[in-house]
């Protein structure tokens, strides 16, 4: 890749961005970036910005612990980290198949055991440094927050689209919480997946389809923006069926759903808040945070919902254009936000 002054001055912005605005890196902490050889320019970029902001910082490629993918936290990973002793972590580097078994264990070690700050960006590329993570993080965080304001005591949501979506989750907010992730973490054990802007929980039961035009996990960097989009079709919280026109996508997407414990059980059900983006870009990273809804089969990140169950598999899904109802009250029309949500009462 050839970087041009002005992807120079974008990426910079970028990465100011999550170390000031999001991370609140200051004098004293002590910043940790984990990266991979093909995103070292943006792992060098960040610990530039760290040092600019006064903290203390390291770089390590996950190349040197050995050969990729990892199924487990490889020999010498949490004593290079432990060692340390970070305030503030940031992993950008990409997923490769299998990886989740590496990369939860990594983030629950870093935010459960150190109490870090951690920015999590898997499959970070520049043009995500250029877009979402230059994005008003103020602003985000405030629409973030009436999003949740309007979800936290709900017990059923739906959406439809003009793709042909349509999906109900069945909520239980005196067991199963919401986690609003603004983008900005300031206190000890915050994380989020930078660029931000979402919020999740677990639903107890969920029926329906979905028609998705882009995929998680090592899918989103694999496929990018489908060509055709995969349809889901879902019954009493499992997968029982997946389509798609693209055949190798199709195959793909049941090896993976069938082929792990829980792997086919919605586990997720969120709504993007990043209002600063304008489209798609095939990256589920940045795409998941576009204002709309998804939802993920598998790990239903039990820590942050409550959930009493587990998985080793979390296949984000994005369909697009959506309708959201909470309780019946539309907060979003074709993919816009109503009003009071991106304004304010």
């Amino acid at each position: 890749m050839t970087w041009q002054s002005t992807d120079e001055g974008a990426l910079r912005e970028g990465a100011r961005n999550a170390v000031l605005s999001c991370m609140r890196v200051k004098p004293g902490d002590r910043v940790f970036v984990i990266a991979d050889r093909d995103r070292l320019r943006i792992g060098e970029t960040l610990l530039a910005e760290s040092r600019r902001a006064g903290a203390e910082r390291r770089l390590v490629l996950l190349e040197d612990y050995g050969q990729r993918p990892f199924l487990a936290l490889p020999d010498g990973f949490v004593d290079d980290v432990k060692a340390f002793g970070p305030t503030v972590t940031f992993y950008a580097a990409g997923g490769q198949p299998g990886e989740l078994k590496f990369r939860i264990p990594m983030r629950e070690f870093l935010v459960n055991q150190l109490r870090v700050r951690h920015g999590h960006m898997v499959g970070i590329s520049a043009q995500l440094m250029k877009e979402g993570m230059r994005a008003d993080y103020d602003v985000i965080s405030a629409v973030t927050q009436r999003v949740f304001d309007k979800v936290e005591n709900a017990k059923e949501i739906r959406f439809t689209s003009a793709k042909g979506s349509d999906f109900t989750a069945i909520l239980d907010p005196q067991h199963l919480r919401w986690k609003a992730c603004p983008g900005i973490y300031d206190s000890p054990g915050q994380w989020g997946n930078l660029p931000e802007g979402e919020l999740f929980t677990s639903p107890v039961s969920a029926n329906g389809v979905i028609v998705a035009d882009v995929l998680g996990d090592y899918f989103s960097e694999k496929y990018g923006l489908l060509e055709y989009p995969a349809v889901f079709t879902v019954l009493d919280s499992r997968v029982i069926d997946v389509a798609c026109v693209g055949k190798a996508v199709e195959q793909d997407l049941k090896g993976y759903l069938f082929g792990t414990e829980n792997g086919d059980r919605v586990g997720e059900f969120a709504i993007g808040t990043n209002v600063g983006l304008t489209r798609l870009v095939g990256n589920l990273l940045q795409d998941e945070k576009f204002p709309g809804v998804h939802v993920a089969f598998g790990n239903p990140y039990p820590d942050e919902t409550g959930a009493n169950w587990r998985s080793d598999a979390h296949l984000d899904v994005v369909p697009t254009g959506c309708s959201i109802y909470v309780d019946g009250e539309e907060i979003m029309r074709l993919g816009n936000f109503a009003k009071g949500i991106i304004e304010g009462p």
